[in-house]
């Protein structure tokens, strides 16, 4: 029924477009292709990612990470806390990555330009995780590669045999036409919009939000023990992993100042 409802919604934010695409709206956001043709490219982006939070569990630990693909305090925190956390506790928590950070957009000539904290390598580096998120959308499959990406000398340059390891299916190709087009730079657009929303605006990054919450104390908590917070949010019937089982933490916690 919701979806039905921002369907309706969709026709009408792009009614003009739509009397020149061949698609109904029930196929507007079924591809990428489609949704380019019918003008509701952001539309569709904002709708796909509302739909895979609301598929979650309601009882899980909602974990967003607003970061940037070459901050170390970021880099720390996935490889050391978030990932083996989803490892172990992925049945009572929804992960969303948001790879954007501290950089800044602006529109030049309708295509938004990125200055990174980090410099290009890092603009790059986070659109080829937004398409990858985008491309692979089941976190089971992206989370991997962008983890095998992340605890790498080198970011950016591991892409392809990250995705050897663990998708291969998926073509560097298909990867990279994202990351050089007009995909991968709203993917990006999208991801910034959703930063410069953020309540309270965000001071550094890794900036974590925990059931829609950010605040010192969860943030502290977080960088220090993961695995531990979220067995003590998840409201549901505690899994096995959760009884007496720990992760070390960190000896200190690193941000990138914005």
């Amino acid at each position: 029924m919701k979806s039905a409802v921002l369907l309706v919604t969709l026709f009408f934010v792009g009614a003009s477009a739509q009397l020149k695409c061949p698609h109904p709206p029930s196929q507007w956001c079924t591809s990428w292709e489609i949704a380019k043709a019918c003008q509701v490219e952001e539309q569709c982006l904002d709708y796909n990612n509302r739909k895979d939070i609301k598929k979650n569990n309601e009882q899980n630990v909602n974990v967003e990470l607003y970061y940037e693909c070459l901050c170390g305090g970021c880099r720390e925190f996935l490889v050391l806390q978030l990932y083996p956390t989803f490892l172990m506790l992925h049945d009572i928590m929804n992960i969303t990555l948001v790879p954007y950070g501290n950089a800044e957009e602006k529109n030049v000539s309708g295509k938004w330009e990125y200055v990174c904290q980090h410099g290009p390598e890092e603009c790059y580096g986070n659109t080829i995780e937004a398409c990858l998120v985008h491309l692979l959308q089941d976190i089971r499959s992206y989370f991997p590669v962008i983890d095998c990406m992340e605890m790498s000398p080198n970011v950016t340059g591991a892409l392809e045999p990250c995705l050897q390891a663990h998708e291969p299916e998926l073509p560097v190709k298909t990867v990279l036409d994202c990351v050089n087009g007009d995909l991968g730079n709203k993917l990006v657009h999208a991801n910034a919009q959703r930063t410069q929303a953020l309540v309270p605006p965000h001071q550094y990054v890794p900036w974590i939000v925990i059931n829609g919450k950010h605040d010192d104390d969860l943030q502290s908590r977080a960088q220090k023990a993961l695995f531990n917070l979220v067995c003590e949010l998840y409201k549901g019937s505690k899994p096995d992993a959760c009884t007496g089982k720990d992760l070390t933490p960190l000896k200190r916690e690193s941000v990138c100042l914005n």
